[in-house]
């Protein structure tokens, strides 16, 4: 099997609110329970605890539709998520401090999902759009970039698998 895609927070959160509703698109929901249960999809601890400190509907399908194992341990990638603050550390243009802040803050979820992607020679699904030339927020892509880590869109990665739902 091939490594799985690693799926951040905003993939369930832009999902539910915007695109897939939990109460209008069933089948959405239900392929992305189907891609979970067959380790094509997963995603980090630090996810898991961003999405269910909010205690609503999609916390909910959260605890009845996705087993622990989806949910991978930050604490097995400490070298990698090293490997992740370097290379925002080295990033030119330089970050500001208050983004470097805010992406190496521990309970953050984005430097350890490029860690786990570097772990597992994985794609992170995501919706951000890399900013290049920005130093006031660090984007997903831009250190993926930096790192050898490519992402995909949530549609991107359906078309890859041949999704159909």
């Amino acid at each position: 099997m091939t490594a799985p895609f690693i799926v951040e927070s905003n993939f369930f959160i832009q999902a539910h609110r915007d695109t897939y509703p939990l109460d209008v698109a069933s089948s959405f929901w239900g392929k992305i329970s189907q891609l979970a249960s067959n380790g094509i999809i997963v995603s980090i601890d630090k996810v898991h605890k961003e999405i269910c400190k909010n205690k609503d509907a999609l916390s909910d399908w959260f605890e009845n539709n996705l087993e622990k194992v989806f949910f991978k341990d930050s604490e097995f990638v400490v070298s990698q998520y090293a490997a992740v603050i370097q290379a925002a550390e080295l990033r030119i243009p330089p970050y500001t401090q208050r983004a470097k802040d805010e992406f190496y803050d521990r309970d953050e979820a984005d430097a350890w999902l490029i860690a786990h992607a570097i772990k597992m020679n994985s794609t992170i699904v995501t919706h951000e759009v890399g900013a290049p030339l920005k130093i006031n927020k660090v984007k997903i892509p831009d250190i993926c970039a930096e790192v050898g880590i490519q992402t995909v869109t949530t549609i991107d990665m359906f078309r890859i698998l041949g999704e159909r739902f």
